[in-house]
């Protein structure tokens, strides 16, 4: 397994107490976990416990006190280790940084010490049947009555949507203004009227992880819930920080990838064919070089991405950059060691049947592959002058 530059001796260790936490914890119940398409509500409590929540959130509102770096180690590992039920990488990686980057003092104080425990479980509702990437055409609308906003409208493909008590809701405060009348509103589920989980909805991978429907019919929540001073910072807060979620999403890939690798190559060193293992052919082995070759390059890449980020260094476009082609080339792997698997490859008691069903979805998550070149062809078009 690959040693990123900037692991050291703490992130190490940290790595070896969430392996030990997944093997005993989530890997056990994985295949029951599948078939319900949500985690045991406790799991929760027991990865607070563990000090596996809100790793990157200051320890003043219970969080680890540690950066981006840590989160990785736990994201990747859980990924690598073919146990994706919980959904900490939202929760931990995306949510809790939201509240702690643009909520005030109070909010802060009140809602990321419960994360941090398990006793909150956040969510972040932006996607809508019909508006995926074009955030600017969602619907949900939340209209000022009073010192409450009044919310309609649904969301859909909702990570923890089952589960989640505590939602990042995008709505528009202010149709008329498209992207400046968008604002994210934090909804605690358990303490308002007019909310509905719809179904679990079945996928094709990640069985175990909750995706859901969410509906608000006239649901009020307190004018104080919103995020941030005022009204209409919803999209530009949306893009603080999707650069975060990017990067999380390639280093998730990379670690499937590795792991697609590394089962692939003890398979074709112990299969037989025609009286030589498949690791003496010249064609299994040029392929997994190709492999090989392109986690390297990845990994190399993720490197500089993930210490830009704890600088606040990255661009955009950059995180772009590195999502679309980490994730494709993690497509282009698995499927590879797929077919060197030959038939056993589509049967889902081996892991590369598993880690191909998973993948394919981290080429749509964050912004589809195409978004990111569009993102990346912007920014070039700004050099032009």
């Amino acid at each position: 397994m690959r040693q990123p530059a900037w692991l050291d001796s703490e992130l190490e260790t940290l790595r070896d107490s969430a392996r030990r936490f997944y093997e005993t914890e989530l890997l056990p119940h994985e295949e029951r976990w599948g078939h319900q398409q949500v985690v045991d509500r406790d799991v929760w409590y027991k990865a607070g416990e563990a000090g596996l929540l809100c790793p990157g959130i200051s320890e003043a509102f219970g969080g680890g006190g540690g950066n981006f770096k840590h989160e990785i180690v736990l994201f990747s590992e859980q990924g690598r280790m073919l146990c994706p039920g919980l959904g900490n990488s939202l929760h931990s990686g995306i949510v809790a940084h939201y509240i702690e980057n643009f909520a005030s003092e109070s909010q802060k104080h009140a809602w990321l010490p419960k994360m941090a425990s398990g006793h909150l479980v956040g969510g972040l509702a932006m996607t809508e049947p019909g508006t995926g990437s074009d955030l600017q055409s969602i619907r949900t609308t939340a209209r000022r009555e009073g010192n409450e906003y009044v919310i309609n409208g649904t969301k859909t493909y909702i990570t923890n949507g089952s589960t989640a008590n505590l939602i990042c809701l995008v709505a528009k405060t202010d149709p008329a203004q498209g992207a400046r009348g968008i604002s994210i509103i934090v909804v605690e589920t358990d303490k308002v009227k007019g909310f509905r989980r719809g179904r679990t909805l079945a996928k094709v991978g990640l069985h175990s992880q909750d995706t859901a429907e969410l509906f608000f019919d006239d649901m009020r929540v307190p004018c104080e819930n919103l995020l941030g001073p005022e009204e209409g910072q919803g999209f530009r807060q949306l893009m603080k920080e999707l650069s975060r979620e990017r990067v999380i999403t390639a280093a998730m890939s990379l670690a499937c990838m590795e792991r697609a690798i590394e089962e692939t190559l003890r398979f074709v060193a112990d299969r037989k064919v025609f009286g030589q293992s498949l690791l003496q052919m010249q064609n299994t082995r040029f392929k997994l070089a190709e492999c090989q070759t392109k986690a390297a390059l990845a990994g190399a890449f993720l490197d500089e991405c993930v210490d830009k980020l704890v600088r606040g260094q990255l661009d955009g476009a950059t995180a772009a950059m590195a999502k679309w082609w980490i994730t494709e080339a993690c497509g282009q792997v698995v499927d590879e060691c797929v077919q060197l698997h030959g038939g056993a490859g589509y049967m889902l008691e081996y892991p590369i049947a598993r880690l191909y069903q998973n993948v394919r979805i981290h080429r749509i998550l964050a912004g589809t592959n195409e978004i990111m070149k569009e993102l990346i062809a912007r920014d070039m078009e700004k050099s032009l002058g």
